[in-house]
């Protein structure tokens, strides 16, 4: 056989065996308890792991809460984290999942529902906790969210107040 043929083979396999579980869990509906905030747009769920799982929301960007590496506090950073672990900590949601699952860091990429039907990606945009963060191919709701980011904006509602201008 050859090189490539092989190698191709083995891409496959992976692949195949990747998307299997990529569409089970994608059609979990179970609920999650949320252990931890790291910032205003990722966070731990308890999914019976000794660690927990990691979860980054798609298509929102919170400033940053923290400085890291070459990442500044950013603008309304503080302020988007602490409102995330009032109305996230011990609460339960639902993730749904688009194209890609998993980010570079590993990260468990999503869209998250709280039990009584609130879309937390879209509120936290609407009411200024985020900004739109599209990243191809996870575009489900983009549109959606750029519509509300403009009429938070008109509103001043969060990072986007009067004294970020």
């Amino acid at each position: 056989m050859n090189r490539q043929f092989i190698i191709f083979a083995i891409l496959c396999i992976a692949f195949s065996a990747y998307s299997c579980k990529s569409a089970k869990v994608a059609n979990d509906r179970h609920y999650y308890e949320v252990k931890k905030v790291v910032d205003g747009d990722t966070f731990w769920i308890d999914d019976g792991s000794p660690k927990g799982a990691k979860i980054r929301l798609i298509g929102v960007d919170a400033p940053e809460s923290r400085r890291t590496g070459r990442k500044e506090i950013g603008f309304y950073g503080k302020e988007a984290k602490k409102f995330l672990e009032s109305f996230l900590l011990s609460k339960r949601v639902r993730l749904e999942y688009d194209v890609n699952m998993y980010d570079q860091y590993m990260r468990i990429l999503a869209y998250a529902y709280l039990e009584d039907g609130t879309f937390l990606n879209a509120y936290l945009v609407e009411n200024g906790y985020a900004m739109v963060l599209t990243v191809p191919p996870n575009v489900k709701h983009a549109q959606l969210f750029l519509k509300l980011q403009q009429n938070a904006r008109i509103r001043n509602k969060g990072l986007w107040g009067k004294t970020n201008h």
